[in-house]
């Protein structure tokens, strides 16, 4: 068993924003020549994450406002007092509570086990940023 790390380097450009990295991720996992296996993805950010769901874009739509309405921006926060990068996001801080800041997907043949209406997204929590990064970790059995 052998393992991978690999990053994807992304930009944001809406406050709260879902982005489609399947492609990508699947073409990492072919890049590394990983046959069997598992890939785990990661969000290096308190106020990004990674997550599975359904890639249609009213429900995207629908994801945004839901975020939106769980946790709004202009709320009486302790931590936008005083924040520590000068960025008044403690809304971000809290939605991340409820969205996995990793996945882990199976990987057989060299495809991604997702099901049917699965992708990979990476959610942004406290955008726009110019850079943003997700780990990503193959591990297993590549190809020769």
């Amino acid at each position: 068993m052998h393992s991978v790390i690999d990053h994807l380097d992304l930009a944001t450009t809406a406050p709260i924003q879902i982005i489609d990295i399947t492609s990508q991720v699947r073409e990492r996992v072919r890049a590394a020549g990983l046959r069997h296996g598992l890939v785990t993805l990661i969000s290096r950010h308190t106020t990004a994450r990674v997550n599975l769901n359904e890639r249609e874009e009213r429900l995207q739509q629908d994801m945004v406002t839901f975020l939106k309405r769980l946790v709004p921006r202009d709320g009486d926060y302790g931590h936008n007092i005083a924040p520590v990068d000068d960025r008044d996001n403690a809304h971000a801080h809290l939605l991340g509570l409820f969205v996995n800041a990793s996945e882990s997907i199976p990987v057989a043949d060299g495809e991604l086990l997702l099901g049917e209406w699965q992708s990979v997204f990476f959610v942004e929590l406290d955008g726009p940023r110019p850079q943003r990064q997700v780990t990503i970790q193959l591990l297993g059995s590549f190809a020769p």
